[in-house]
């Protein structure tokens, strides 16, 4: 199989590109696959494609820029030229673009490909169904907020119209199928990056380091992170560092160098910016707890899979989809009221002056993490490629049939 996949990728800063540079890594070892074609955005630096395995040719064309209004004619343009026998789109709403027309041309593509008849399957990642948009950043007008809801629902419509679509979720299913009135979507969990060796567990050195890692400044904000960790140090010898890993979300720029500002006087706050792929493992393996200073949810978290990959305990808002992750894949942690900083700082004490609790929350991580690695994800979606091609084979057969008789 010819496999072409739309995405943003590494160096990209666009979101979902690390999902993407594991999935390919692991699409690459699959036999059936013959090439994979990558239609990716333009970066400055070249593509990160060094996986140390062997596997089949990999092929990337550059052919799309975040918030274009041409995307939707270049990728076609590139899809058509690279003659794939399936595509597989890696989206989320704002995929193409934070503007909205650029945004809704770039996620009419799978049409494109269902009018030309090339068979493909859509991961969507979040629903607009389940985002705050308030806390998410695009509006806190109600009036806007419907009115991004109508949109919403009208871009989902078009994302529909893929052979298949994939989210990560079973709410996610169910809400789609229900409110749309289809049978196309399809459960294919999120997955784990790596799958590691067993990690030894409560081996954290001091002093603790406190991480949160993401694109931070809508729904993720880590001011309450900062003060909860200055709270516990107020009432106990925990010696503890901060590790605040990533960047801006592109809808807030400036906000981490504004926390910067204001939290100067806090020591032992680190600022890493953007995380190269190379450097993810020694980042979470240097940490003793990972923190999700969220205020809502927009989808399946990558950060959660990663974290459970290498043993570590985490401490999340009782909220939305991460409570869900727990529930169905197997997860733990030790949970807090996202509007309250003497919450999250008394979730983070308990694991960090708790041994046992924490070694009890590392195992269950690592065991969910490990239930669903992602060569395990792309072979998933290699039998859904079958299932799609082989009904879209035999509905030409029988269409022939039809002209014949």
């Amino acid at each position: 199989m010819k496999l072409a996949i739309v995405t943003a990728y590494p160096p990209s800063k666009v979101t979902l590109n690390e999902y993407a540079y594991h999935l390919v890594k692991h699409f690459r070892q699959k036999q059936r696959v013959t090439e994979l074609v990558l239609l990716t955005d333009i970066t400055e630096g070249e593509k990160e494609l060094t996986f140390n395995t062997d596997g089949c040719k990999i092929t990337v064309n550059e052919c799309w820029k975040f918030n274009s209004y041409l995307n939707i004619v270049n990728v076609t343009k590139a899809i058509s030229a690279a003659r794939p026998d399936a595509v597989l789109f890696n989206l989320q709403f704002m995929k193409f673009g934070d503007k909205k027309i650029a945004a809704a041309l770039g996620l009419m593509l799978p049409l494109v490909c269902r009018l030309k008849k090339i068979p493909n399957i859509v991961l969507l990642h979040n629903i607009m169904e389940e985002v705050d948009l308030g806390n998410a950043g695009f509006t806190k007008n109600k009036i806007m907020q419907r009115l991004y809801g109508f949109i919403g629902s009208t871009l989902t419509r078009l994302i529909l119209q893929a052979d298949v679509v994939a989210v990560t979720m079973q709410k996610y299913v169910d809400i789609l199928s229900k409110k749309y009135n289809v049978n196309n979507v399809k459960l294919i969990p999120h997955g784990t990056f790596e799958v590691l060796e067993e990690p030894e567990y409560g081996a954290s050195a001091k002093p603790f380091k406190i991480m949160t890692f993401g694109k931070f400044g809508t729904y993720k904000k880590v001011e309450k992170m900062i003060d909860a960790v200055e709270t516990i140090r107020k009432t106990s010898n925990l010696d503890m560092e901060i590790v605040i890993a990533g960047t801006d979300n592109p809808n807030t720029p400036g906000y981490l160098d504004a926390v910067r500002q204001e939290y100067s006087h806090v020591k032992g706050v680190t600022f890493t910016g953007y995380v190269a792929e190379e450097d993810v493992p020694r980042l979470f393996k240097e940490s003793t707890v990972v923190v999700f200073p969220y205020t809502s949810t927009t989808g399946s978290s990558g950060v959660l899979h990663q974290a459970g990959s290498y043993g570590k305990a985490v401490v999340m808002p009782d909220l939305g989809d991460l409570a869900l992750l727990v529930q169905d894949e197997g997860y733990k942690g030790e949970f807090f009221d996202p509007t309250s900083t003497s919450s999250l700082a008394a979730a983070i004490q308990k694991i960090l002056e708790n041994k046992e609790y924490r070694i009890e929350l590392e195992k269950a991580n690592y065991k969910a993490a490990t239930a669903y690695p992602m060569s395990k994800i792309a072979e998933l979606y290699l039998i859904a490629f079958d299932a799609v091609i082989s009904k879209k084979t035999k509905s030409k057969v029988t269409r022939t049939e039809e002209v014949i008789l």
